[in-house]
């Protein structure tokens, strides 16, 4: 049972000057006068030095003021009151009781009813204090939060003399010499970081800007006298060994991007090691694991300028492990060139007639890319004698499933080449088994012919991140990628996401060449100043400071199921790309079957999906992702799931269903 001090001693205004022993007030032990504290329960002896500030006396002897900013309770239970002190009268009718010493004893119920105060005078600390007076004249510090109240009195008085509280809970016995002193809060909570909020407040964030407010800035526009040619970016995508990366190699070298010394030296490495005809891929091919096992294994860049287009070659791998880095690369395309293996059994397993092919998988994929334009390139024709029937076998086979993936017959163009024997690639054919019987365009025409795609300029900037570099031009931290809308320029200030950091733009470079700004549909490097290496990563994306991308984990889906085997359940776990980036995903919910054609719902909630058909689904991924709704932004809108190394279903983003991230 706790004991209080409230015998009527004369306050301390000396030092500590006893000599002999001291019994403690609490539990009666008798200790010696070099012990400042009971060393039985530890209470000191000299409270009145401990609860007064530090000052001198007359002999220079150090000793405390009384009233240092301590609680009323504290000084009532520890401080030795005055002679004038009034007696203290418990509540409820608690009986008086004392103990061995005189002291009068209570119990904790007891001492919180009596000096807490009571009904409306409830103690909080909160954030705002304002200086009032109370119902009897005295000043004190209130400090409200609606209905909750805090009342320090004032204690210039002797802090003893406590204040006798009737049941109305009015204050008597306060000297009004004492009126206009308030009491200073203990010196430690005054330094507590206390987060009360006020019912009524908000959180003070700045929202995010809507995008129909968005203005383009003049030198994002171009002017109709700008003689610029315009961007196309080519995807390159067919099955493993079709010839890809050597259609790309001989393509730039007939077009004399490449020397004869460094062709040569292509061909020398590629006999050193046994892969001859490998020669015009290594111009693609430059890493040594690609090298030594003879497939591309990334997306290659490079550029070349046709009487058009400035193009932009993505030359994605064809084997199965790497349709993840097919799909990262390739999502950049406005258009693409599917290669065909026309040699025997090669053009089958393209098909997947003996398996999973990738001919179908990456025509699948490239059109759920948005691409709408596609040129068929069928390669290796001086391998079955430049011969029409095998050609128009492919054609009819290949044409049959292109128009099921969406494909319209007049934005699909037929190439019939020989890439090894530059045939058909930029010139007009010459070999008389092939003029005999076609009369077309060869693949460089065929890519002028191409309609110029659609550029977004007049919406916010985003540029999704394809990748994080460094490089003695562009410093130490960098990335690359399309500007999808908007535009760019050295000096601006962008905004990293999801990380929401702010970065200054250093330089620019397009094609290795340094340039000062960029608009939407140009691929390009950036160096960035004043952001952590850290916080960047393949998936982001650079966007314009008052217009952030969205950030989100919950979405609801549109989307194709592809040749599958296995239904799809509720609960599947998957692999969800958006763009660049890629993560963990569940099937949350299937909402509904759709109708192909219309869209319509079909059934509600099907228990689960099977091939060809289309849904409304919700997935839920494990960590947060940019993306927007395919009514903002298509490019960012556009998702692949994936599962157990094949490609299960293609769609779009048809609604965001967590909040937005908004950046203050």
């Amino acid at each position: 049972m706790f004991v209080p001090v409230l015998d009527n001693m004369s306050d301390f205004e000396e030092p500590f000057k006893i000599s002999g022993m001291w019994q403690c007030s609490i539990c009666t032990h008798e200790n010696t006068t070099y012990s400042s504290s009971c060393e039985l329960c530890g209470v000191l002896h000299d409270l009145s030095l401990y609860f007064n500030d530090i000052s001198e006396d007359e002999d220079g002897a150090k000793c405390r003021h009384k009233y240092s900013g301590v609680s009323i309770l504290a000084r009532s239970l520890f401080t030795p009151p005055s002679a004038k002190s009034k007696a203290i009268v418990f509540s409820h009718d608690f009986k008086d009781r004392r103990n061995t010493t005189g002291n009068k004893q209570a119990t904790m119920d007891a001492l919180h009813k009596t000096f807490m105060t009571r009904k409306k005078r409830h103690i909080n600390i909160v954030d705002t204090e304002v200086l009032v007076k109370d119902s009897v004249g005295v000043t004190g510090k209130e400090m409200m939060n609606n209905d909750i109240l805090l009342t320090e009195k004032n204690t210039s008085m002797d802090p003893s003399a406590l204040v006798q509280l009737d049941d109305g809970g009015t204050s008597s016995n306060v000297p009004s010499s004492s009126q206009n002193i308030t009491l200073a809060l203990d010196h430690e909570l005054q330094h507590l970081s206390l987060e009360s909020k006020l019912k009524n407040s908000k959180t003070n964030v700045k929202k995010t800007a809507s995008v129909s407010h968005y203005k383009p800035e003049p030198w994002m526009l171009q002017s109709e006298n700008q003689e610029i040619r315009n961007q196309l970016s080519l995807a390159i995508v067919g099955h493993v060994d079709s010839g890809k990366s050597t259609l790309c190699g001989r393509l730039r070298h007939a077009l004399g991007l490449i020397s004869k010394k460094q062709m040569h030296k292509y061909e020398k490495e590629a006999k050193e090691k046994g892969k001859g005809s490998f020669a015009y891929a290594w111009a693609m091919d430059e890493s040594s694991d690609e090298r030594e096992r003879g497939i591309t294994m990334t997306v290659a860049v490079a550029y070349f300028n046709s009487e058009k287009y400035r193009v932009v070659l993505l030359d994605s791998p064809g084997h199965k492990d790497f349709v993840p880095n097919m799909i990262s690369g390739a999502t950049q395309a406005d258009a693409a060139i599917l290669v065909v293996d026309a040699s025997i059994g090669s053009f089958e397993a393209g098909m997947g007639v003996n398996g999973i092919g990738q001919t179908k998988e990456h025509s699948q994929l490239v059109r759920s890319f948005g691409v709408e334009n596609l040129i068929v390139a069928v390669n290796k024709m001086d391998g079955v004698e430049y011969s029409k029937e095998r050609f128009q076998s492919v054609k009819s086979q290949l044409g049959v499933f292109l128009r099921s993936c969406g494909y319209k017959d007049s934005s699909v163009t037929w190439v019939p080449l020989s890439a090894m024997a530059n045939e058909n690639l930029v010139t007009a054919c010459s070999d008389t088994r092939l003029l005999s019987w076609y009369n077309g365009g060869c693949l460089l025409q065929a890519i002028d012919s191409l309609p110029p795609p659609r550029r977004d300029v007049s919406s916010p900037l985003r540029l999704p991140i394809c990748d994080v570099i460094a490089s003695h031009t562009l410093g130490q931290v960098a990335v690359c990628g399309k500007v999808e809308s908007g535009g760019i320029r050295t000096g601006c200030k962008v905004l990293v996401m999801p990380s929401g950091d702010i970065a200054t733009v250093k330089t620019m470079e397009r094609d290795s060449s340094t340039c000062s700004l960029a608009r939407a549909g140009d691929n390009v490097a950036v160096g960035l100043h004043g952001v952590d290496p850290g916080h960047i990563a393949a998936g982001g994306v650079l966007c314009h400071p008052d217009f952030p991308v969205r950030v989100a984990c919950h979405l609801e889906l549109k989307i194709l199921v592809l040749e599958i085997t296995v239904p799809i359940l509720v609960g599947l776990e998957f692999e969800l790309h958006i763009r660049h980036a890629k993560s963990s995903a569940r099937l949350v919910r299937i909402l509904s079957s759709l109708d192909q054609k219309t869209g319509r719902a079909l059934k509600k909630a099907p228990r689960l999906l099977t091939a060809r058909q289309a849904a409304l689904v919700e997935v839920r991924l494990d960590r947060e992702a940019c993306v927007e709704e395919f009514s903002t932004l298509k490019a960012l809108a556009r998702v692949f799931l994936r599962s157990q190394g094949s490609t299960v279903a293609v769609g779009v983003v048809t609604r965001v269903l967590d909040r937005a991230l908004d950046m203050g």
